[in-house]
């Protein structure tokens, strides 16, 4: 007779295979329908996380409920995998995200970013081409700087200035202010003979929408920072994540044993 245990990770399993339908749909829709780069970008991730989890609730639904020790060894031997793994992805995520952040500025409402603040690991992953050229259509295709735009058309400079602007809104939408353009409005600027810097932010600076300072290091700066308040947050849910997978581990172990156990004891009466 089964258990407790085998019932719950069967539940658990049959759960997780319902769940992997929709995300295994929702990557073949990504990679027949997607529109833009930012939108195949993310067709075959979410299409191996859909198989992935297909394949393992399968193995553990069918290893706990019809009692196949082979098939529930495979699948605790995936979730311990799992376990290290996310184990070591929330250490590094703590690691990577602890250096960096803006600068205050004064009598600004917003901060400044700079790249060379953040880690070298994350660096590394924006300065790519290829990297880069998929994460600015996600940016584009975001209308933040169209929202941006909308938001503060009639603003003057002096009021631009004290707006608490997003690290992404100050970094993209907008030429450093070290560059000394003239505004005309939040994403047009004017620029001039006598605007000489050594940044490289201002001669990739241009007033199509499409361009803006989507190309420049300070819009790279502000996604890190983004991206560094989000991870320590996903950080904080892969804790609770790990401890469940843990739990279910365990309850996965106690399955298998009983599984052995069934198996000896049918074994045992066969031979008498």
């Amino acid at each position: 007779m089964f258990r407790l245990s085998n019932n719950l990770v069967g539940i658990l399993n049959f759960i997780t295979f319902l769940l992997s339908i929709p995300i295994l749909w929702a990557g073949i829709w990504l990679r027949n329908k997607g529109a833009s780069d930012c939108e195949k970008f993310l067709d075959t991730p979410v299409i191996v996380l859909g198989v992935f989890l297909l394949v393992v609730s399968l193995a553990g639904l069918i290893g706990a409920c019809c009692g196949v020790s082979w098939l529930l060894w495979m699948y605790l031997v995936v979730m311990f995998l799992l376990i290290v793994l996310l184990f070591c992805f929330t250490i590094i995520t703590f690691v990577v995200t602890n250096k960096g952040a803006g600068k205050v500025l004064s009598d600004k409402g917003y901060k400044e970013y700079k790249l060379g603040d953040y880690s070298n690991w994350l660096q590394k992953r924006v300065t790519s081409e290829k990297n880069w050229r998929k994460i600015k259509s996600c940016l584009i295709d975001s209308k933040i700087c169209s929202d941006f735009q909308q938001r503060y058309l009639n603003d003057s400079l002096t009021v631009l200035y004290t707006r608490h602007l997003s690290a992404l809104q100050a970094g993209c939408c907008k030429p450093p202010d070290g560059c000394g353009f003239t505004y005309q409005i939040p994403t047009t600027w004017v620029k001039t003979a006598t605007n000489a810097t050594s940044d490289p932010d201002c001669n990739s600076w241009d007033n199509q929408q499409k361009v803006l300072c989507f190309d420049c290091n300070s819009c790279k700066a502000g996604l890190l920072d983004n991206l560094r308040r989000d991870w320590k947050k996903v950080a904080v849910i892969n804790i609770i994540f790990l401890v469940f997978l843990i739990i279910v581990y365990s309850i996965g172990c106690c399955a298998f044993r009983n599984n052995r156990s069934e198996n000896a004891y049918f074994s045992g009466w066969k031979h008498t």
